[in-house]
């Protein structure tokens, strides 16, 4: 009877245990995530709140089970492996990376500790996986494709523009994946018979150049490739777009709220959340090569009317209604 009652017990206790999926992370251990970008430092020199915010709800409490160290390029390319073999140094757990030269000079650093992309375009196209399917080696994440997006992108500018006959492309030269998506970017412009300007950059006076280039040649039009080099700078791209009266496509809709006119693209706290499901699933046993790349589960247009009004643009109400988002 004894034994019976023993095996009921038993068999209800499994019963009740949770998924596996559902665990709590591991108990006992304090989690090291490291983060390492190209682009500006955080105001509180600690990776973007939504990622340590995201981590947060799936258990990992800092101070408790979870710390962190990041570091930032500031614009300058040269010093990222530098700054990833100081994350090494500190024995992180994962590095989360924003940019593909990031997760280079990370991959670089180190074939162990697992690195989780969270802001990179074309990891496959530029060599950082061997495919979204079986990404190979410690690196795995969230990316996109230019390919798909270069076309979209130009296929909204001239709906929104249908005269616009000549663009200008301003991008980072020096980045690979860069690079890549000017390609992109210009045959895209050779299916839309749009004529394109090439305004590559490599450091912060270039973009002097390129306005000088822009001055003298006017376009009708302008698309801003998005990396660390370009991001820091965009207040100038901006402004200078606003002042010449120059309609301007960007990537992401946080510089559309600084006062760009137009963007399509994810958006960035969504890809910080992905990377931290990520990297949850690496701390309960996960393995980077077995976690297929994901890409971007959607896009947004994103769409600033005081802006167009400052340009004297009248945008067409079809495009409009297209837009997720309307800054006014």
């Amino acid at each position: 009877m004894l034994r019976a009652v023993l095996a009921l017990v038993l068999a209800l206790g499994v019963l009740a245990a949770p998924p596996a999926t559902d665990a709590q992370p591991p108990k006992g251990k304090v989690w090291r995530v490291g983060f390492l970008t190209g682009g500006a430092r955080t105001p509180d020199g600690a990776p973007p709140a939504v990622l340590r915010a995201a981590l947060k709800d799936l258990g990992y409490v800092e101070g408790q089970n979870v710390t962190y160290a990041a570091r930032f390029g500031e614009g300058q390319q040269g010093q990222l492996p530098t700054l990833a073999t100081e994350l090494v140094a500190e024995k992180v757990d994962v590095i989360v990376t924003a940019g593909g030269p990031s997760t280079n000079a990370s991959r670089r650093a180190t074939s162990t500790i697992p690195i989780v992309m969270a802001l990179v375009g074309d990891a496959d196209g530029i060599g950082l996986i061997n495919s979204l399917a079986h990404p190979g080696g410690n690196v795995t994440g969230v990316t996109d494709q230019s390919a798909e997006l270069s076309a979209k992108r130009l296929e909204l500018l001239k709906e929104a523009l249908p005269r616009a006959e000549r663009m200008a492309v301003l991008y980072n030269a020096d980045d690979q994946g860069m690079v890549l998506r000017y390609d992109n970017v210009a045959k895209a412009a050779q299916t839309l018979r749009v004529t394109v300007q090439q305004l590559g950059v490599r450091e912060p006076n270039d973009f002097e150049t390129a306005f000088a280039a822009m001055t003298k040649q006017r376009p009708d039009a302008m698309y801003l490739v998005t990396d660390a080099l370009t991001l820091l700078n965009r207040k100038r791209v901006i402004e200078f777009a606003t002042l010449h009266r120059i309609p301007a496509m960007y990537e992401s809709s946080n510089l559309v709220q600084d006062g760009g006119l137009m963007s399509y693209g994810a958006n960035l706290d969504d890809n910080y959340r992905r990377a931290a499901s990520y990297v949850d699933r690496l701390f309960k046993g996960a393995t980077p090569a077995g976690l297929p790349v994901e890409r971007p589960s959607r896009y947004y247009l994103a769409v600033n009317l005081k802006t167009a009004k400052a340009l004297g643009l009248t945008l067409p109400q079809p495009f409009l209604l297209r837009a997720d988002q309307i800054v006014e």
